[in-house]
């Protein structure tokens, strides 16, 4: 098994650690993540200036690793059509210091790489851990390990990828795996007026989350009860239902 993986906390951080750690029990693991932390850039892609893989050894001889001066998109892009001597079976993002939740795969650096690499035709999972103050992966990697059999081995969907937030606990605490839909969470954003040393106003934002009233079968709630959530997510944006009513326009031009 040829196991690609990144995130978007950059090469250096705890979580791509254990996450190549644990996968390399299983199968062959190379590594091509942003060379610093790359959180909440969406889907986006470096264009017009040139794109920099350079060689690391973070991860054991064994394990063939570059830090890129770009995106979690760009890394999987670059590991897949440049880097990377095949294709690989599978591409796993994470695991992501901080949850993904709901509508937080908007923004999310590490989802995105998830989908990006389903783009290119290749199973994928973002992994999350439900906490900023918590740094034990153990549980988070181990699960990865389970996870990247059951994507081998069953497969996914060719427009589908898996989005897996893990609570921030002991293993112990986890009271297991549930699927679940993506629940509702928003940001109530505040925005601070400074002055930079030259006396130039700035602002610097800080977002609170808002979780809204989903349900009790959303990623956000079941995570809150300990559960590891999967949730099935698929990049067809379009509003089928919408089309007809669309039809009805009457427009002038």
């Amino acid at each position: 098994m040829q196991i690609l993986v990144t995130n978007d906390d950059g090469i250096a951080a705890e979580g791509i650690k254990a996450l190549v750690d644990s996968l390399k029990r299983i199968g062959n693991v190379a590594v091509v993540a942003p060379e610093r932390e790359r959180s909440a850039v969406g889907h986006a892609i470096t264009m017009h200036k040139p794109l920099r893989a350079n060689r690391v050894k973070y991860f054991g001889e064994n394990v063939k690793a570059w830090s890129v001066n770009g995106t979690p998109s760009d890394c999987v892009k670059l590991g897949i059509e440049a880097l990377l001597e095949k294709k690989p079976d599978l591409v796993f993002s994470g695991i992501n210091r901080g949850p993904n939740l709901g509508t937080d795969v908007l923004y999310s650096g590490t989802v995105s790489a998830a989908i990006e690499a389903v783009m290119l035709g290749v199973p994928s999972a973002a992994l999350s851990l439900d906490s900023y103050e918590y740094d034990d992966y153990s549980a988070a990697s181990e699960f990865a390990v389970s996870l990247a059999g059951n994507m081998y081995k069953e497969g996914l969907d060719s427009d589908t990828l898996l989005n897996v937030n893990i609570p921030g606990v002991a293993k112990n605490r986890i009271k297991g795996v549930r699927t679940a839909r993506l629940g509702n969470r928003r940001y109530r954003n505040t925005f601070q007026a400074r002055l930079d040393p030259r006396g130039q106003e700035y602002y610097w934002m800080s977002g609170e989350a808002v979780d809204e009233n989903s349900g009790r079968e959303c990623d956000i709630s079941l995570v809150a009860e300990n559960y590891i959530a999967i949730t099935p997510v698929h990049f067809e944006l379009t509003r089928f239902d919408y089309i007809e009513k669309l039809n009805r326009w009457q427009f002038e031009f």
